[in-house]
């Protein structure tokens, strides 16, 4: 049955499961968002029908986010934030590192922590009336298995979450750059948008609404619904997408600029993106797509799973890597897309392509059910895609690429981080598997072991499989796929008909354990048999003690006499007179060591062995005769063999090393027509003695013009190793020879204007400079005759009138310059080369060539010329040269590799540590992200060959200590891959393999996740519960480094958001005393916070919301003045505690959120945004950043009706009920206290107190000022003030300050609980008959090293049944230090 062995579609683990970091559900999420591009703002909300658990909390992934307000089914929810980036003070922080290997473990430590924590829902919100129990310890994944009788036995809680927020921080997630903004989820980075449960097994259906300048376009996952063209002024344009199909957060993408749509030719659900300076390179790029979309289709007998598929390609500065999946979207850099001149970027842009499009199916519709999973959809794309470059680019390059691939990963699968599916070692990677040079591995690998099986069951079946993978579900309910490698194993063998031993054996070998079996095979021809003896030694590339399931106590020889091996046998090909026969004869398991016996088929008539003449060789030359030359002729005529082959289909990932005779390597080069064959004969004639015959048969392959391209530029460099004084340079004549006879005029003996036409022949004359350069004499030094030829090709190449560009060709011609290695006769040609460097230097300068290539490879050749003579050329000079092309105008790739140039020079003058310091410094100089990963691979190489070189690298400790701070820094937590590769640099000065798999890591000081989220669960409950939250260590919720260093522990920003349930709900009507608007050119210090006057009333109005965080050195005072009348009975508790305070860190300074609500075409819009105050002369990275910890102070006051002028009711005219809400806020800096001076205040809207945010807790407990006092002493108090603040401008740097606070953290803490809760602040209460003054009693509950809410409890006399008229207003004052 076809559907027997889908992808498991029994088991429904999304609909009714627990994951590992969350026990709620998501079952439909919808985000609205309005973005504008020029002010830097996103905001807008998102809806989450959520399955609530049994205690009532919910937990998602915020981080970089505003909330504004969370409502679960309409009502206000309390709701608490632990911010997962904490910033860590460094001064005292790295103590205890003394060395590198201390600072690799350091940073081993920080690194897991950081990763933990991550997996952490740090949004609680509490969506249930009832007391919040608290959470058990309980097993990760209990329930999994029976999940659907669960839900059938009782209903479900299905609550609607709906979040405000707007975006705080725009670094990480979201991307925004010149009239173009762009997601890149990196790893767990999709949170940084908008908030989420980012959890790849957390999968819901969208509904996306993203509002936009009229001019932008906005590009998002799913299938665009309509249009709509808004009201506003100016007129916007919302986009509404939809995707039915359940995926991970991860999978959501965005994308908004003025692009240029191009639909498909071909296929109207293929839409192709771009901006408009690109739209000539993109016809000419994805022309081939919809061959490589319907190939899919058709090899997987299922339409495209999403519907529709959209491409964008945004500019390499922007871009963050260059390929971003996202479900039924990807975002490509343009870097990849090319006009109908380049021919070099043609092969590597549609391979790059068509694997993204494989990844649809593989990766983002069908995901990995654990993270020891993730290698198989890895490598079912993967293998996908080889089907398509068969299908199109040829089954030798399929073959050549798989075989180079193979290479590799036998030379680097040595150790456990390439193991696939181990448990251990991907749970311990989080995620950081797939990056870097250890994720291509893993990704060859994958896909070689995928293909292996292929061999075993059969093309046909193998196809069935994905087929039955892929194939929609019979249950609608439940669309979605998860896919094991247990479940594929059990199709494997269900449906491919392989046998359950083999099974047994291949998966936990191949799999579940790293190294690659290495085999040494020689023979010998017994002629009296006709037979072949075969003598085989097994091996493997990964040490006995690199796998867990392999290694034990015993002896290393004990280990490998014990050595399961490999399931299946391996086939032995060959080559006989009259013709080919296979022999599946060596297995793979078993002896080390064998000793097989092949019969042949043929036999040779009797002869007897006449010996060669003397003097005479047999290839007809008359000298140089030798003894392997005999040997080998006199077992070619004895014998029936040709050659002989060891797996010659690639059925196995194996290094085979197999040993014949030169004649018969010769044979397989020139006979066998499989070009895997072609390159192993190369490869092993290469090792030979230098031989004429050698050079005769590779000569020949690289003129053939049928043999295929790739083989033929090996065999140039196979004639480049082989030239050589004692052959005379006959390899080195013959590529020039090569070359003059396609490319040069016999008459005038100089080179043709370029012809481009054979793209086969293109490639293999572009490579010819590059062999030529690489012969050395036997002084090690390039002989003037290979000098000469790149000199003359560079004086004399011509372009005019060919329709390609000859920019790739120029820049092989420029790197084979870098290749050669001058000798004192050759010297002389140095500065004619040099000076045709610098004239296409300056010429590309002027007309910038493609991608900036030209430039890129001027300047790794000049470096390489520095560096290798370095006793002529003065360095200064070069470094002068290069530095301009680092400015931050210059294209990406030029700026980076004039970034990799400085670095390789001050490695070469000064050693690893100069170089480092270096790399950190132009880190704050590299805008890209992208750019900022480079420098880190780069750098981590230095650090390696500076290993390689000698064992002492020599680091400084302050170098190491610059690494760690920057490992913890607001760009490592921005860049993913960046902070991946600074860890990498510290475990390689460690003389560490640069990976995280196999790290020391103390178990009792780095908490895991679900640990540490039952904790946050159970601290949220009593809060919850009790008007005190408990006393939580930072511990509990910090993962420390496991040194001394923890000691100095660093408060995180926890902002809790709670409402108070039991006050009975109120309406406020507000009245709003304009502020003094200052005059032109004074600082924002002299501003006046705005009075606010609130009148109770009997109507009820939204509970509150209150936030408290103790991280402030300056806070405000809040005076409270009411007015009562006989209207009504209420209580000044009830004003203090509908104070809804929020966090606003880093928000734009009065500005309200925009219509991101309105925007909804589902429901009737909320509210009404004005646009946002003009935030004059604050500083961007202030307003931007979410890391600083400079104290905030935001108020909204709302959620109150305003009385209109001439309207005692509150009606307005006009509209009726239909009344528009309006945000006020006030934001007061840890030095000053702005009003919103940008924008009048409209009495015909409503209002909404939100928040106040950190150092709350001195809010209320701060002393007020006597009621009665006159305005001018405040005037004066005020000027004195400022003069005060003008004297002390140097003192007020936030570093300084924050390091002085730090040094009396500890006792701060201790008397500050005490001074907070006994502090009782006076309201002052004016009645309009008669003024009596209450005092009020404000109890302050404080948690030591926790930011944690506080509970605000005001206490007054009874009797009081007047209305009341509030004057609320807010200063600051600067606490003295205890």
């Amino acid at each position: 049955m076809k559907t027997q062995y889908m992808a498991k579609p029994r088991k429904h683990k999304n609909e009714d499961q627990k994951t590992d970091n969350s026990e709620a559900v998501v079952k439909h999420q919808k985000l609205c968002l309005a973005i504008d591009l020029e002010k830097r703002r996103i905001y807008g909300y998102t809806e989450l029908e959520v399955v609530v658990p049994e205690n009532g909390i919910v937990g998602l992934h915020a981080d970089n986010l505003m909330i504004e307000c969370v409502t679960v089914d309409g009502e206000p929810s309390r709701f608490e934030i632990f911010p997962h980036y904490q910033q860590m003070d460094s001064d005292d922080r790295w103590c205890s590192v003394s060395s590198a290997n201390s600072a690799a473990d350091a940073a081993g430590s920080v690194y897991v922590s950081c990763l933990e924590r991550e997996l952490v829902p740090n949004l609680l919100i509490m969506c249930s009336n009832e007391a919040a129990k608290p959470v058990l310890e309980q097993p990760e994944l209990s329930g999994q298995e029976n999940g659907t009788q669960i839900s059938s036995e009782f209903k479900q809680n299905v609550k609607l979450i709906h979040i405000d927020y707007w975006v705080e921080k725009i670094e990480t997630g979201i991307h925004i750059g010149k009239d173009v903004m762009h997601t890149n989820n990196q790893i767990r980075r999709a949170r940084c948008w908008f908030p989420c449960m980012d959890d790849s097994l957390q999968r819901c259906c969208f509904d996306l609404e993203f509002t936009v300048a009229k001019n932008l376009v906005a590009a998002s996952t799913g299938t665009l619904m309509y249009q709509v063209l808004t009201n506003d002024d100016p007129p916007r344009k919302t986009y509404i997408y939809k995707i039915n199909v359940p995926v991970a957060a991860q999978w959501i993408s965005l994308a908004v600029a003025p692009f240029e749509i191009f639909p498909d030719r071909h296929n109207n659900l293929i839409t192709h993106i771009c901006l408009s300076h690109n739209l000539s390179k993109l016809r000419n790029t994805v022309g081939f797509l919809y061959s490589a979309y319907s190939h899919y289709e058709h090899y997987l007998s299922t339409k495209f799973p999403f519907g529709s598929y959209t491409q964008v390609f945004i500019d390499p500065e922007m871009a963050v890597s260059s390929l971003s999946l996202g479900a039924s979207m990807n975002i490509f850099s343009s870097q990849i897309l090319f006009d109908e001149k380049i021919i070099d970027q043609t092969i590597d842009t549609r391979i790059k392509l068509a694997y993204s499009l494989a990844r649809q199916w593989f990766g983002v519709y069908i995901t990995a059910e654990a993270p020891n999973d993730e290698w198989l959809l890895d490598g079912l794309a993967w293998f996908l895609t080889d089907s398509f470059i068969k299908q199109f680019l040829g089954n030798n390059e399929a073959r050549y690429r798989r075989y180079k691939a193979n290479c590799a990963v036998c030379k680097a699968d040595d150790s456990a981080a390439t193991a696939l599916s181990s448990s251990d070692a991907s749970k311990a990677l989080y995620g950081t598997q797939c990056i870097g040079f250890y994720g291509k591995i893993r990704s060859w690998k994958s896909v070689a072991v995928l293909q292996m099986l292929e061999k075993q069951m059969g093309p046909e079946s193998f196809c069935k499989v994905l087929k039955n993978l892929v194939a929609p579900p019979n249950d609608p309910t439940h669309p979605w796929r998860t896919l094991s490698t247990k479940e594929f194993r059990h199709l494997a063998n269900e449906v491919g008909n392989l046998e359950r031993p083999f099974l047994r054996e291949f998966f936990p070998r191949l799999v579940g354990s790293s190294g690659c079996p290495v085999l040494k095979m020689g023979f010998s021809y017994n002629k009296r048999k006709n037979l072949i003896e075969l003598a085989a030694l097994r091996g493997c590339t990964a040490t006995p003690d690199s796998n867990s399931t392999y290694s034990n106590s015993k002896p290393d020889f004990v280990k490998r006499e014990a050595d399961a091996g490999w399931p299946g046998m391996m086939s032995i090909r060959v080559h006989e007179l009259d013709g080919m026969y296979d022999h599946p004869v060596l297995p793979m398991a078993g002896e080390t060591w064998q000793l097989l016996e092949i019969q042949c088929h043929s036999k040779l008539a009797s002869k007897r062995f006449q010996k060669p003449k003397k003097g005479s060789k047999h290839d007809g030359s008359d000298d140089n005769a030798d003894t392997v030359a005999s040997v080998d002729m006199r077992s070619n005529i004895d014998s029936p063999l040709q050659w002989l082959r060891a797996d010659p289909e690639m059925e196995y990932l194996a290094e085979i090393h197999f040993n014949q005779p030169v004649q018969m390597w010769i044979n397989q080069l020139e006979k066998d027509k499989d070009v895997v064959a072609q390159v192993q004969a190369i490869t092993a004639l290469e090792l030979f003695p230098r031989l004429l015959s050698i050079v005769n048969a590779l000569s020949n392959l690289l003129c053939d013009s049928q043999a295929f391209w790739r083989v033929r530029i090996e065999a140039a460099f196979g004639l480049a190793s082989t030239a050589s004084e004692e052959t005379d340079w006959a390899g080195l004549l013959r590529l020039i020879k090569f070359y003059k006879s396609r490319r040069y005029d016999e008459k005038i003996g100089l080179p043709k204007p370029n012809d481009f036409h054979d793209f086969a022949e293109y490639f293999v004359l572009e490579a010819i400079p590059h062999a030529v350069a690489m012969v050395r004499a036997s002084d090690k030094k390039s002989p003037r005759e290979a000098v000469e030829f790149i000199l003359q090709l560079l004086k004399y190449n011509e372009n005019n009138g060919s329709p390609y560009s000859d920019v790739f060709w120029l820049a092989a011609l420029v790197q084979s310059v870098g290749e050669l290695e001058f000798g004192q006769q050759t010297v002389a040609f140095l500065s004619s080369l040099v000076k045709r460097i610098d004239r296409l230097l300056q010429f590309d300068r002027l007309m910038p060539s493609y991608n900036g290539i030209l430039t890129v490879s001027c300047i790794r050749t000049l470096t390489q010329i520095a560096l290798k003579l370095s006793e002529f050329i003065p360095l200064d000079r070069i470094i002068d040269l290069i530095k301009p092309f680092s400015s931050s105008k210059t294209q990406r790739q030029v700026r980076v590799e004039a970034f990799r140039s400085l670095l390789d020079l001050e490695y070469h003058c000064k050693g690893i540590d100069a170089a480092l310091k270096l790399f950190i410094k132009y880190m704050e100089e590299e805008p890209s992200l992208r750019g900022q990963v480079k420098l880190g691979v780069h750098a981590m190489r230095l650090c390696q060959i500076s290993g390689d070189s000698d064992d002492d690298h020599g680091v400084m400790l302050g170098t190491l200590v610059a690494l760690l701070c920057l490992l913890e820094s607001p760009a490592a937590f921005n860049n993913v891959t960046l902070r991946h590769y600074l860890f990498c640099i510290l475990q390689v000065l460690a003389g560490r393999p640069p990976t995280l798999c196999g790290v020391p890591r103390d178990e009792t000081l780095i908490k895991g996740h679900t640990e540490i989220y039952n904790e946050l669960k159970n601290f949220f409950a009593a809060i919850v519960n009790q008007s005190k939250p408990p006393e939580l260590s930072l511990d509990a919720l910090m993962l420390p480094y496991d040194g001394p260093e923890t000691e100095t522990n660093t408060e995180p920003n926890i902002v809790s958001v709670t409402d108070h349930e039991r006050i009975p709900p109120q309406e406020l009507t507000l009245t709003l005393t304009e502020p003094d608007v200052p005059k032109e050119g004074n600082d924002n210090n002299e501003q006046k916070p705005p009075e606010l006057v609130i009148l109770d009333s009997s109507e009820a109005h939204k509970e509150p919301e209150k936030v408290s965080n103790s991280q402030e050195r300056k806070k405000p005072v809040l005076k409270i003045k009411m007015k009562q009348s006989s209207a009504t009975s209420s209580r000044a508790e009830d004003v203090v505690d509908n104070a809804i305070l929020d966090r606003s860190q880093g928000a734009h300074n009065g500005g309200d959120h925009g219509t991101s609500s309105s925007m909804s075409m589902d429901a009737p819009p909320k509210r009404n945004f004005t646009e946002p105050a003009n935030v004059g002369n604050q500083n961007l990275e202030d307003v931007n950043s979410c890391h600083d910890v400079g104290s905030r102070v935001t108020a909204c006051i709302g959620s109150a009706k305003l009385p209109h002028d001439g309207h005692d009711d509150g009606v307005g005219d006009g509209d009726g009920d239909a009344a528009l809400l309006k945000e006020l806020q006030c934001t007061a800096e840890s030095s000053k206290v702005q009003s919103n001076d940008g924008e009048t205040v409209n009495h015909n809207k409503y209002i909404s107190l939100r928040a106040l945010n950190e150092g709350i807790e001195g809010l209320l407990a701060a002393p007020t000022n006597k009621p009665g006092s006159g305005t001018k002493e405040k005037k004066e108090k005020k000027k004195k003030d400022k003069e005060k603040k003008r004297k002390k401008k140097d003192k007020d740097d936030p570093e300084y300050l924050e390091r002085k606070r730090l040094k009396k953290e500890k006792k701060r803490k201790e008397k500050e609980l005490a001074k907070l809760m006994v502090t009782q602040p006076s309201i002052d209460v004016k009645h309009e008959g008669k003024t009596e003054a209450v005092k009020d009693e404000v109890a302050v509950a404080l948690v030591p090293n926790v930011a944690t809410s506080v509970d605000d409890v005001v206490k007054r006399s009874e009797g009081t049944t007047s209305t009341h008229k509030i004057k609320i207003k807010i200063k600051n004052r600067t606490l003295t230090q205890p």
